[in-house]
């Protein structure tokens, strides 16, 4: 039988899916709309560690771009972070001219990195 205290802790998802909310400018209402679920469910997710139901967590890390590996699997070499998956979301967004100078700017940290390095 499992203790209580082997349950997973939320509250780390509560916050990283408020923070991918923020960043996008939705309003909990505007989520809760979206996903069909009252604000006050996402309120209790984002600040209190509400342990969200699979459809909930499933649709709120679809919606806003949240990977769950950093949580779920936080030792995986296989893992992309909910930034970086942010990142990627926006980079498709991009024109190819967009994306040269994103190119050339990856290239220049990748540069002074390596500088800093040797």
């Amino acid at each position: 039988m499992r203790k209580k205290e082997d349950k997973y802790d939320f509250k780390a998802f509560g916050q990283a899916i408020k923070e991918a909310r923020t960043k996008q400018e939705l309003t909990r209402e505007q989520v809760g709309t979206l996903i069909e679920i009252d604000p006050r469910y996402l309120t209790n997710i984002e600040n209190k560690g509400q342990h969200p139901s699979i459809q909930v967590l499933y649709d709120l890390v679809s919606l806003l771009n949240v990977s769950v590996d950093e949580f779920f699997l936080p030792d995986s070499d296989r893992m992309k972070n909910t930034r970086r998956r942010q990142l990627e979301k926006q980079l498709d967004s991009l024109t190819d001219n967009d994306l040269i100078i994103m190119e050339s700017v990856a290239n220049g940290i990748l540069k002074s990195k390596k500088g800093r390095e040797n």
